[in-house]
């Protein structure tokens, strides 16, 4: 997972590396940019990072990113093949500029070897889950006739029910940002 089966955009590619060489980490790629429905330019990169100090890498994160604290959202998330909890922060990061766009999780190292495991459930798809990604993102990306909302409910569909059996249990905690006056 630390290779991609699809090529990225070059600026993908020089983005995740220096960010690799910035964290003196391994970034592990996951999501479409590992099976046959990832669209360049459109679909976004997911990736996982692990760490022994989660607010540090956060910090880098920030100064890397250019980004605020209050931005990273922490998550709770139940793992369906081991039923384990973990715990993690994400970001979202868009660079309209160079149409490329990522989220990033930030696990601690304990949860690595769990985490990856059920990432890597859902990169060998069956062949009519792939077929109906592949059509669902034709339809979202190249000829954009569904609205996002709908786009994601039809992937949370197919991604979770069809493929796990069950939603996705899965809590976003998001501290509101309060303005200093």
């Amino acid at each position: 997972m630390e290779e991609t089966r699809n090529k990225m955009p070059i600026f993908a590619e020089r983005f995740f590396k220096k960010l690799s060489n910035y964290l003196d980490t391994k970034i592990y790629f996951f999501g479409s940019v590992q099976r046959i429905d990832y669209y360049p330019n459109s679909s976004d990169i997911d990736v996982d990072i692990f760490t022994d100090n989660e607010n540090s890498t956060i910090s880098k994160l920030q100064h890397f990113l250019g980004l605020k604290r209050y931005e990273f959202r922490k998550f709770v998330y139940r793992l369906h093949k081991t039923k384990k909890v973990v715990y993690g922060y994400k970001i979202n990061y868009d660079d309209t500029k160079n149409n490329f766009s990522t989220e990033i999780s930030i696990y601690n190292e304990k949860d690595k070897l769990a985490v990856l495991e059920e990432h890597l459930l859902k990169t060998s798809l069956p062949f009519y889950i792939s077929i109906l990604l592949c059509i669902l993102k034709f339809f979202y990306y190249q000829i954009p006739i569904i609205p996002t909302k709908t786009y994601y409910i039809f992937k949370k569909l197919i991604m979770n029910y069809m493929v796990e059996g069950e939603d996705t249990e899965f809590i976003m905690t998001e501290v509101p940002y309060i303005k200093k006056k």
